[in-house]
């Protein structure tokens, strides 16, 4: 797709099964019944092939709209492990320590 840079096709691609593609495609089928409806005709019978389409179209945008999701969330990650990488100061490992530690000790009142 035009929006996405060519290192977006390192990344693998998404599954078809999907939320945006299902939650995209859904909500294309409603607004074909909705079409339907207000123009007086029986909403699930009326204009199939119109809410196959409204489906197909729905499916592939939010197919797409997960691949656009995918590469900004990997970009933010690389730009953020290379933040971590070049100022390891600021990024230290702090000491374990046992969750006896970290309670008070308990001194049970009667």
């Amino acid at each position: 797709m035009v929006l996405l840079p060519e290192e977006a096709k390192v990344l693998p691609p998404p599954g078809i099964l999907n939320r945006n593609s299902f939650w995209v495609g859904t909500m294309s089928w409603l607004a074909a019944l909705l079409h339907n409806a207000l123009n007086h005709r029986p909403p699930l019978k009326a204009g199939v092939h119109r809410q196959v389409l409204f489906v197909s179209i729905g499916w592939f945008l939010g197919y797409h709209l997960t691949k656009w999701e995918n590469y900004t969330h990997a970009k933010l990650d690389r730009d953020m492990s290379e933040y971590m990488r070049l100022r390891p100061e600021l990024f230290q490992q702090k000491e374990k320590k046992t969750f006896a530690e970290v309670l008070e000790k308990f001194y049970p009142i009667r």
